[in-house]
This record gives C-alpha cells, structure tokens and sequence, in this order.
C-alpha cells in the first residue's frame, strides 16, 4: 500500500446512472478498510471548486446502494474548463489535504480527470457511469443494464396496446452516439425492426421491411429506434414518413427520455459498481493514476484514461446478425 495517500475524493459528474450510489458506497467502503479517510464532493467539478466536500464514514453510505441517481449530486461547470477553476480546484484539494481522486462519470469527467492530473500530477482514476455503454475500456458502464430492463419492461407494455389496437409504434431509446441499448433491447423485446447510428438502413429497406411484416399476418408492430439514428431527421419525421407511404398502419411514436436513466439499479449493476469501487481505491494505493477501471471477460481491467476517452466502442456484429435473424 501507498504511504503518500490517506484520504481520497469521491465524486460524480456528469449524466446520472444507476449504480453511481452503489459505486460512491464501495469506494467508501474500500477506504474504511484501508484505514484511510473519504471525503465526498458534491455536485462534480463546480463542488470542488467550491469546496462543497463532506468526510464520508462506512455508516454514511447505509442503504444507498438500492438508489438510483447520485447522493454527491451532478453539475456542470464552464469554470473547470479555465486554469483559473483548475487551480482553484487544486488548492481547494490541497487544503483538505485529499490525495487522490475517484472520478465516476463518463467521457467529459474523464477528459476533465486527465487535464487535472497532467497539470497538477494528481492522482486519478475513473469509473464508467453512463447508461450508453459507450465508453471505450469496459464492456459494461454503470447504469446500462439496469436502463436495458427499464426499456424492455416498457417496450412490454407498449406492445400490449399496439396489439390490442393494430398500431405500429416508433419507441425511441437514449443512445445519440451508440445504439447498445437500442440493439440489445430490441432483440431482448422482440422489435420488428431496431434502427442505430452506426447501422444505417435506410428509408426504403425500412419500408420494405415492414410490408413484410404486415403480410405475413402482423397486425401490429414495434420499431425501436436510437436517438441518434439518422434513418429519419427524427423519430416523428420517420413516423410521418411511414403513415404517409403505408396508410395501413396506424403509427404512434413513444419517446422513453429520462426514465430510462432512473430507478433502483439492477443486481448486476450494483455488484458491477461495487467491484469498480474497490479496484478503483485499491489502484491508487498502489501507486496507479490516470487510469479508467472497467470489465472485460468478466474481469475486472485498467485502461490508460486517453484511451478510454479517444477510443471508439464497436457494436455487437454478433448481435447484429441475431436481431436480423430474429426480425425475419
């Protein structure tokens, strides 16, 4: 173990994830059983230039790892972006005598964790919350499992009133860059058709598709479409289009938003967050920084924070051709 660090700084930024609780309680956690002290900064980089900070204990953190969004709260904060935040920041750390920090976020945390640490050289590591799953360096991101089984639930009772009423629905996920959750939860829901960003299928073969259906006896239909696919100039232009070119269809659009980044994280994130949490401290106490925890093949790995920034995630090929296998 490292004798240079006896208190770490927990925070989280950016977008909410479930998990992100269950992650601040390990990193808690793994402190106290190190000996070492915790302190909680509030609401990201804006916190720590405001030295909104909080010692943490293990009893702190009882009954938050079944909680969804973030007991630290989240903010966005221009000021970070100046040298003039940076060192307010870094002087605010020095006087609470933080050494080391864990950083819970996503691609701009990270990118805001890695400009610090090459400034002041200190200590950083990352863990991935974001429910895209879009970061390079980990199979799994905090919170994408858990925003899977809140889409498929919802995509379950959509498809009971499409059913009941013949209806085509256009049901559009999070996902503006990466179509992970779209993929998987169209096929764990059954979707006709899933359109994704990095997939585009165009406005004919959409057509086509769904003509097929319809003859070979679906009267009803359920298209699962990723925010940032690019089929259509939205999800509404996209329903618009098929009305007008199949009037057969009665078509609605369903927009999931924000819930499916809330709720209780699922069992699989919590256990996930809670061994990020752990390898996250322990990793600065032997003497790593600059790194991102993640998972791959079930164990758990560092990736140099400029590659899990600058890195590009690949969709599933795999999947791809079982969703189109199943979508027949």
């Amino acid at each position: 173990m490292s004798k240079s660090i006896k208190k770490i700084g927990v925070m989280t930024s950016g977008g909410d994830a479930p998990g992100m609780n269950a992650a601040i309680r390990a990193v808690v956690r793994t402190c106290a059983y190190h000996g070492i002290d915790c302190i909680g900064i509030y609401r990201g980089y804006q916190g720590m230039i405001e030295a909104d900070f909080k010692p943490m204990s293990a009893r702190s953190v009882n009954n938050i790892i079944n909680k969804g969004g973030t007991i630290l709260k989240s903010a966005r904060s221009d000021e970070f972006r100046t040298k003039e935040g940076r060192r307010k920041a870094y002087d605010n750390l020095l006087d609470y005598d933080i050494d080391a920090l864990v950083l819970i976020g996503g691609d701009g945390t990270f990118t805001g964790g890695m400009i610090f640490n090459q400034e002041y050289k200190f200590p950083v590591i990352g863990i991935p919350g974001t429910i895209d799953n879009d970061i390079y360096g980990t199979r799994f991101t905090l919170g994408y499992d858990t925003a899977l089984n809140t889409v498929v639930e919802a995509i379950d009772k959509i498809r009971d009133t499409a059913s009941s009423h013949s209806r085509l629905f256009f049901v559009e996920v999070m996902g503006r860059d990466a179509g992970d959750i779209a993929l998987n939860a169209g096929v764990g829901a059954g979707a006709e058709e899933i359109l994704i960003p990095e997939e585009d299928m165009g406005l004919d073969r959409l057509l086509e598709s769904l003509q097929r259906s319809r003859k070979s006896g679906k009267s009803s239909s359920i298209v699962v479409v990723a925010e940032g696919d690019r089929t259509g100039e939205n999800v509404f232009e996209l329903a618009n289009y098929v009305e007008e070119n199949l009037p057969k269809y009665e078509v609605r659009v369903s927009v999931l938003g924000h819930m499916q980044r809330g709720g209780a994280p699922s069992c699989y994130d919590r256990v996930l967050a809670s061994r990020m949490g752990v390898k996250s401290v322990e990793s600065l106490l032997e003497g790593k920084s600059n790194y991102m925890v993640g998972v791959a093949d079930d164990q758990m790995i560092l990736t140099p924070l400029d590659q899990a920034v600058k890195g590009h995630s690949e969709i599933d090929a795999e999947l791809l051709r079982v969703s189109d296998i199943m979508t027949t």
